[in-house]
């Protein structure tokens, strides 16, 4: 399915991503006897775009397949079925000398900078590796190129960091230097994965606002994993909200905030704490826990714990996203 242009954003050929009908099934095993198929469905018949120059937000709770979503879009994992377009070329199963000029095109910052960075190289050396392995410049301008990234991200001044090792850093500053290794190859598009997760309160709004100007300096397009709405709202353009694999709500970011239409988006937004103790929001009667997305049934995926299910529900399969407004999509039987 690819998204029609709304009136306030380009043109949808305009768009530097469009991910058609995403899957990705992993076989589970439960023992030699189990003759049983069982797959898990890690995202299922995901659909959506981001447009050259924005911030799109991907978010659910911890589960819900984003990551792997991620990780599908960067070429780490292949999908099961689907299409993954960058810049209008249907990047899904490249190989070889396609794959590394691919490599340059997409970048991805990872969740946790703790275990993202090698612990035996250098700084130097974790920023320099992406030129090496790309064959980018000799080393005088990899050693220009790797200083001038270093400042971009606030890792100043760069000669006192350059031989020291990630663990004389700071959080704050290795995910700083995460950052600088997936822009040193000056990459279009870039998937962020919940960069700021692991970090401290005080150190998310400064890794934040380094995202944001860096997407005004370099004209970076970024899709922005989290489970963390108030986040979204801040970064992203638009928001695309996913529940077991199911991408269940899209819209602007003003929009799916101020006024969510799924039933698991207000569940969202409802645990979202608010400053002011005398505001009380309601709260959605959910029930239970998270679904299994081990052969899911074909109804709707949120049947289990959605206040407003009716038969239709159960009867039917998973409700396709429908546009309910001008780039407003909501995947529901009731809506």
């Amino acid at each position: 399915m690819v998204l029609p242009a709304t009136p306030d954003m380009p043109d949808a050929d305009d768009a530097i991503l469009r991910v058609e009908r995403l899957s990705k099934y992993y076989p589970v095993s439960r023992g030699f006897f189990q003759r049983r198929h069982l797959l898990l469905h890690a995202v299922d018949d995901a659909s959506f775009e981001v447009r050259r120059g924005e911030v799109s937000g991907l978010v659910g709770e911890s589960g819900c397949g984003k990551t792997t979503t991620g990780r599908l879009i960067a070429r780490l994992i292949l999908p099961t079925a689907g299409r993954i377009f960058v810049d209008n070329a249907d990047v899904s199963k490249i190989q070889g000398s396609d794959l590394v000029e691919f490599r340059q095109k997409v970048q991805m910052i990872f969740q946790d900078p703790y275990e993202s960075l090698d612990p035996r190289m250098t700084i130097f050396d974790i920023v320099t590796e992406p030129l090496n392995v790309n064959g980018i410049g000799n080393l005088e301008e990899r050693e220009e190129r790797v200083a001038e990234m270093l400042s971009l991200v606030g890792i100043t001044p760069p000669s006192a960091f350059l031989f020291r090792f990630p663990h004389e850093l700071s959080g704050g500053q290795r995910q700083r230097v995460a950052i600088a290794r997936a822009l040193v190859v000056n990459p279009t598009f870039v998937v962020a994965d919940e960069p700021t997760s692991m970090l401290d309160v005080s150190i998310r709004t400064g890794v934040m606002k380094l995202l944001a100007q860096l997407r005004e300096d370099l004209g970076i397009s970024y899709l922005y994993i989290t489970h963390d709405l108030a986040v979204a709202r801040y970064l992203c353009d638009r928001i695309a909200v996913m529940y077991l694999g199911k991408i269940v709500e899209m819209g602007t970011a003003e929009e799916i905030v101020k006024e969510p239409l799924h039933p698991y988006t207000r569940a969202l937004i409802s645990a979202v704490p608010v400053p002011d103790p005398a505001i009380r929001r309601p709260v959605p009667n959910i029930k239970g826990g998270l679904s299994k997305p081990i052969n899911p049934l074909p109804r709707c995926r949120f049947y289990e714990r959605c206040p407003d299910a009716r038969g239709v529900c159960a009867d039917q399969n998973h409700p396709e996203l429908k546009e309910v407004s001008g780039g407003r999509f909501v995947a529901c039987h009731v809506l």
